[in-house]
């Protein structure tokens, strides 16, 4: 408990951004659940039009823009619960629940869809071990079960796995948000100098010549390589919370430098990958201070996470059927088309599948509400309901 104790010692209120609910939040889910679709629906329905395509591609970053929303989402739930008893136990019950059912009925459907042979992310084809290590959410270790089994599922293994250490990390470093960064420079530095150039070199002799990309864009968008944004994240909530000082600007620019220094150094090409993701963490550090909003996008951000793994079945679907070549008034109408129709299968799986899951898990844990904190939290203190607390 030393951890939560330092949590409430550690604040103050110099700099400090008060939020009275989650619209900023659910604006910046809105945002990324919109890139992530942008790009996929590009690849089935592109405009043929580079500078168009190219801009539907840079959405990619959607995904670490919920990197950053998940850390400072876990780390405000975690502020606000600070006096409830087994808080681990209970924080593991909420994200659980939040994450597994929705997923589990992602993985027969979308094994019937694309079915088990060999594939760009399953050289050798999907089979029992894939869904299994994909069932258990440890397919992020293993690269030809990335993706293999549920499209775009990397990103759940890493949210799966920040969730596990996440209670660790927070209790031992409370509020002292130079420590994430720290531990940010550190995981990084050991990912860029040590641990890709083994995994490559490991890997890509096991499945042999000519899979050398594949093998290099699974370490990629392993959960070693995106672990430094999440902490980054977690070091941005504390500031807002507590107020941004020089020494993080000087940090951050540390950061950067011995980054470039490792990638040169190793060939490692996650600098530039880096430097994004820390301009990123800005925007969504300023999109907090200023209070930023729009409710149709917000609207989009409490139904991002059914909107994530239901919108590669929408595309698969439109794609069987969709009348017109490519073009950009195509591709204009597929995101749309993509988007409403996710939207409203997210709004009917909220109804069946979360809503349930997320009553059980309030009744699971529902000592917590008796132990919970009246006071607001400063710096993105959020009144978080169930659909916006998730990745």
């Amino acid at each position: 408990m030393q951890g939560q104790a330092r949590l409430a010692a550690g604040r103050t209120d110099q700099g400090a951004t008060p939020l009275s609910r989650s619209h900023t939040l659910d604006f910046l889910r809105g945002l990324a659940i919109a890139g992530v679709m942008a790009i996929h629906v590009s690849q089935s329905f592109p405009s043929n039009i580079h500078a168009v395509d190219f801009t539907f591609v840079c959405g990619w970053v959607g995904v670490n823009v919920f990197y950053f929303v998940s850390a400072m989402t876990m780390c405000l739930m975690w502020t606000q619960r600070t006096s409830e008893t087994n808080p681990t136990r209970k924080f593991y019950i909420r994200r659980f629940l939040r994450i597994a059912p929705l997923f589990w009925l992602a993985i027969p459907l979308y094994l019937v869809i694309n079915g088990t042979g060999p594939s760009t992310n399953a050289p050798d084809g999907v089979g029992p071990l894939q869904v299994i290590l994909t069932a258990t959410f440890l397919h992020g270790f293993w690269p030809d079960s990335v993706n293999s089994v549920v499209p775009g599922d990397w990103s759940i293994a890493a949210e799966m796995t920040f969730y596990l250490v996440f209670p660790f990390v927070i209790t031992a470093f409370g509020s002292r948000r130079h420590l994430y960064l720290a531990l940010a420079i550190v995981l990084h530095l050991v990912n860029v100098c040590l641990f890709k150039p083994w995994a490559f070199a490991l890997f890509s002799a096991y499945f042999g010549p000519g899979h050398e990309a594949f093998v290099w864009n699974a370490l990629h968008i392993s959960f070693l390589n995106q672990l430094p944004i999440f902490l980054v994240g977690c070091a941005l909530f504390f500031a807002l919370r507590d107020g941004f000082a020089k020494s993080d600007a000087a940090i951050y620019l540390g950061f950067m430098a011995l980054s470039f220094v490792a990638d040169r150094a190793t060939g490692s090409h996650e600098f530039n990958y880096l430097v994004i993701n820390l301009v990123l963490g800005a925007l969504v550090f300023w999109c907090i201070r200023l209070a930023m909003r729009l409710q149709p996008i917000e609207a989009l951000g409490r139904s991002s996470y059914s909107m994530y793994l239901s919108h590669f079945a929408v595309i698969f679907g439109l794609r069987q059927v969709w009348p017109l070549a490519d073009g950009l008034v195509s591709l204009l109408l597929a995101y749309v088309v993509t988007t409403a129709l996710s939207y409203l299968v997210a709004r009917a799986t909220w109804h069946l599948v979360e809503r349930r899951a997320q009553d059980l898990a309030h009744r699971l844990t529902s000592s917590a509400s008796k132990g919970m904190r009246a006071e607001p939290v400063t710096a993105a203190g959020v009144m978080l309901n169930g659909r916006s607390a998730g990745a």
